[in-house]
């Protein structure tokens, strides 16, 4: 049985639906990301699992208790918010023992589970430290610590990366999942951002208008994307118009064997950074601009099927140079294939 059980979940605004009849299996101790775009329905969704929404339709169950029954303050959930919501008039020590005195929790025990939450998120110097004389990451930790501290059934993040610039973001992702993986704590994950629910989740729910698109492991979802829209939302891809006949795709002068493909048109998506450059056979193209990032370049390439992206590693390789006349290859298992014109 599931420790996290959404049934069918709806709620509605008059006539406008925000969750429309999700229906979501957590297990205890997975770490679950709710991805999707402003207005997709993910943070309504977990404001129904913490009890700030009431739910219009449907069921929420934690172990063998219905949340809908039972009043948010007592769900005996962690809340971490985009703003973090600490108290700017106590330490860090105090904002972390806010929710151990409300639950009446002996002083003794009080100041041993606030130093040792400082000790899991790295603040153990900051204790007598207030949130206005701490960088953004630290107000993030003491977020954390503050939620991890009443030992929750639940932990619940509503975007608390969103407010950190780029490096602390990344830096953050880290810490957050190993002190996740630590404590063992179930995690629910709203983010609008694709990288930071591949670095944190074990599964992501991909949402749109209120639905689900695709519940997978990361690597999946990035990989074999289940609709044009799971595919266009997670990072870069190339959707081309191809066409099957007796198990070949045929995509411009290129062709890839691939076993079962139903004959007719079909749009096939493959990421850039599976593309690569080929002397002899491939779909033939012309580069049209080459740009240098770092770690890799991003090349573009205009070919018989249309524009493709192609990013290549900064490994040293001999890359083409623009105008130069090439031709794409890339495994054929890299290709998700969809009946119909790719521009339908």
């Amino acid at each position: 049985m599931s420790f996290l059980a959404l049934d069918a979940l709806t709620k509605r605004f008059g006539d406008a639906v925000a969750v429309d009849g999700l229906s979501l299996a957590v297990e205890k101790g997975e770490f679950v990301s709710l991805l999707g775009p402003s207005g997709c329905g993910k943070t309504t969704t977990l404001q129904m699992i913490a009890g700030f929404v009431e739910p219009s339709a449907g069921s929420i169950r934690l172990g063998e208790r219905d949340l809908t029954t039972i009043k948010p303050a007592a769900r005996g959930l962690g809340i971490v918010f985009q703003s973090y919501a600490l108290f700017p008039h106590m330490t860090a020590a105090e904002n972390i023992a806010f929710g151990l005195q409300m639950r009446g929790v002996a002083k003794a025990e009080q100041a041993k589970r606030v130093t040792e939450a400082l000790a899991l998120v790295g603040l153990a110097g900051f204790s007598d430290r207030f949130p206005r004389r701490m960088s953004g990451g630290q107000q993030q930790r003491v977020a954390l610590a503050r939620a991890l501290v009443i030992k929750p059934d639940m932990l619940l993040l509503d975007e608390p990366l969103s407010n950190l610039d780029a490096k602390l973001r990344e830096e953050m992702q880290v810490e957050l999942r190993q002190i996740q993986r630590t404590v063992g704590t179930t995690t629910v994950l709203v983010t609008h951002d694709q990288g930071e629910a591949m670095a944190l989740s074990d599964r992501i729910v991909v949402m749109n208008k209120g639905r689900a698109e695709q519940i997978a492991r990361p690597t999946e979802i990035y990989q074999k994307p289940a609709t044009a829209f799971v595919a266009n939302f997670l990072g870069k891809i190339n959707v081309l118009e191809a066409r099957a006949a007796g198990g070949i795709v045929s995509i411009g002068s290129g062709r890839w064997t691939v076993p079962g493909a139903p004959d007719g048109p079909c749009g096939a998506s493959v990421r850039p950074e599976r593309i690569g450059f080929s002397h002899a056979e491939g779909l033939a193209g012309n580069v049209t601009a080459r740009i240098f990032q770092g770690h890799h370049w991003l090349m573009q390439v205009a070919t018989e099927a249309g524009p493709v992206v192609v990013i290549a590693p900064n490994d040293g390789r001999v890359l083409p140079n623009e105008g130069q006349t090439v031709r794409l290859n890339w495994p054929a298992g890299d290709m998700v294939l969809t009946r119909g014109s790719a521009a339908a």
